[in-house]
């Protein structure tokens, strides 16, 4: 290994994903020489193994299901199967057939330079970046070092045989290039349901075992309830309070066996293992700052990481864990590089609640979209977390096939939709939305609960007839009482 002088920088970041490349792209815009580091693709989890792709294997069972909930359309549709080579084939479009040249190129583009390889910090505003040919290259950064890179797929300790299988994880399940005949889900949560649903519909015999007693635990009850109805009549084998206990391959490629908790053994082509994130920190260097390699990195408001004196090393994205989700991970960048910009130029920063340096969205308005059949939208407190924080609620619920617009959007609309509305402040803490095409409402619920906006002004604003955004009237009826 060799070294060579350090190559001084405004800003390094770690991580080129999209959390990143926002940081990159905000410190640029502010003046700043950045650079950034990565050792995979410049893009990242959400643009070849994450988001993008899991949503173009999705949306083609969601077409599909639309044109058969309306008559005149569901008889030219018929009873035929999706091409799942085609639904493959326009999958591998959108991760640009998991090549970055594109993306790099918007790098260049943007004035942000590109260091290739394994980024580690090795001091204060130090970075040292190893080669894939073992060469080292020394990094300074004058003003601030963003960790940026993102968190893993964690498989459970304790479960025997379950490394030699190699068991799917989301990437495998969202870059696979065949449909498995057989296949088993391990995990309830977003990433369960929605490889479960898009494999199925792509043809594969799927079984989704579940540990507890519900799907997606962290949302309202009644959103894992309709998402289990449907996933059921798509033909899912749903099984909970189910535990696996060990796991077996006959070779390299031939079937897996899992043996479950109460004896019973189940033979399929994949096992799906989407039990959990863990942060991409191992291996980044953090005991050279004072800090424990692996650690989830805790932030301020600023994403500023706490426990480093003098405040030039930021966290944003899954790192932090404060949302694992990439749209927030993009929101805490904005943030991140507003306030690393403040900082250079001397600047106080505004950590105020919704202030220019505070990612106070991540907990009070951080919005989520479920793309199972039927969807599930969701921003802010659930009911019972609102309870658990001490607010004075209440809930409104609304059956939203009673709408006008969901009764022509699809013949036997199922969906159900909530407010938690808070009595003292008057606004609206929390909403959920469950149903076909309901991903499109939820901007509207999160400019009411991020904007705070007054219930006596937002019966002022007025949904269009006949939409399935009318059933926001019947909502603020049942807040007003």
């Amino acid at each position: 290994m060799t070294s060579s002088t350090a190559e001084e920088y405004d800003v390094i970041v770690l991580g080129a994903g999209p959390t990143g490349e926002n940081v990159a792209d905000r410190t640029t815009a502010a003046g700043l020489r950045t650079v950034i580091v990565e050792a995979e693709l410049v893009g990242g989890e959400c643009s070849y193994w994450a988001c993008m792709p899991s949503k173009a294997l999705l949306r083609p069972a969601a077409a599909l299901a639309d044109a058969r909930a309306v008559g005149g359309v569901r008889e030219a549709v018929g009873g035929g199967r999706l091409d799942a080579a085609a639904v493959l084939a326009r999958r591998d479009s959108f991760t640009s057939n998991w090549k970055d040249d594109g993306q790099v190129q918007w790098l260049r583009d943007t004035g942000i330079e590109l260091v290739r390889g394994h980024g580690r910090l090795a001091g204060v505003r130090t970075v040292t970046v190893e080669s894939e040919d073992g060469s080292e290259r020394v990094l300074t950064a004058r003003h601030a070092v963003a960790v940026c890179t993102g968190s893993r797929p964690v498989l459970p300790s304790g479960v025997p045989g379950l490394a030699e299988v190699h068991p799917w994880t989301n990437r495998e399940a969202t870059g696979s290039s065949t449909v498995p005949g057989r296949l088993a889900v391990v995990g309830g949560g977003v990433v369960g349901v929605e490889m479960a649903t898009a494999w199925r519909a792509l043809g594969s015999e799927v079984v989704l075992l579940v540990r507890g007693d519900a799907l997606l635990p962290r949302m309202e009850p009644f959103a894992g309830e309709l998402v289990a109805d449907g996933l059921r009549e798509a033909g899912v084998d749903l099984r909970f309070d189910t535990e696996v206990t060990a796991v077996e391959r006959n070779g390299t490629t031939g079937p897996v066996v899992l043996t479950l908790a109460d004896g019973r053994r189940l033979t399929v082509d994949e096992v799906l293992y989407a039990t959990g994130r863990a942060p991409r920190t191992a291996d980044v260097g953090l005991e050279q700052v004072g800090l424990r390699p692996g650690d989830w990195l805790a932030v301020d408001d600023s994403c500023t990481v706490l426990g480093v004196d003098g405040e030039w090393l930021y966290a944003a994205g899954d790192v932090n864990h404060r949302a694992l989700l990439t749209h927030q991970g993009k929101y805490q960048a904005r943030i991140a590089g507003a306030a690393i910009a403040a900082r250079a130029q001397g600047r106080p920063l505004d950590t105020s609640r919704w202030g220019a340096h505070s990612a106070s969205a991540d907990l009070a308005g951080a919005p989520q979209v479920v793309f199972t059949q039927p969807e599930v939208a969701a921003v802010g407190l659930t009911l019972a977390a609102a309870e658990q924080l001490g607010l004075r609620v209440k809930s409104v619920d609304h059956d939203l096939g009673a709408v006008a617009g969901a009764s022509l959007y699809a013949d036997g609309y199922r969906g159900r939709a909530r407010v938690v509305y808070d009595l003292d402040r008057e606004v609206i803490v929390g909403a959920c939305l469950v149903g076909p095409a309901v991903a499109e409402l939820l901007h509207s619920a999160t400019v009411a609960v991020v904007g705070e906006v007054p219930i006596h002004r937002l019966w002022h604003a007025v949904p269009a007839y006949p939409t399935i955004s009318e059933v926001w009237l019947r909502l603020l009826e049942g807040c007003r009482g």
